[in-house]
């Protein structure tokens, strides 16, 4: 259960930050291109990076640690964070095509998965 309230907390803190950092975005360079996001990802993926490399230094990681910053923080920061840990693991372990086939999966499916989204509530509307 302590996981969980890492996890909740870590994901608030995340989330603000993510909205934040939209709303700073939005108000420096306009709405013409989601640089917000793009900054969110980035920025996640870089954090992630850092993070798993401070706690595999750490002896083996702390566990609480894992929970409240890269699943809680970085997960309400942004999912692509854990996106792109999982497909830098895949490419590290020498999975090269299931890595592509992973990350076409996630990125092109993502996108046709809205679509389908939208189009299913737009029938119902």
């Amino acid at each position: 259960m302590s996981h969980l309230l890492l996890v909740m907390l870590g994901g608030a803190i995340g989330s603000g930050a993510r909205h934040l950092t939209g709303r700073a975005a939005l108000a420096l360079w306009g709405p013409d291109f989601p640089w917000g996001t793009l900054i969110v990802n980035l920025l996640g993926g870089f954090a992630m990076g850092a993070l798993v490399s401070w706690l595999a230094a750490r002896s083996g990681g702390n566990e609480a640690m894992r929970y409240l910053l890269g699943v809680g923080v970085l997960g309400g920061f942004t999912t692509f964070s854990a996106f792109s840990l999982d497909a830098a693991q895949l490419l590290q372990r020498g999975d090269h095509g299931v890595a592509l086939a992973y990350i076409l999966a996630s990125v092109v499916g993502s996108i046709v998965a809205l679509f389908a989204g939208l189009q299913l509530s737009r029938a119902f509307a």
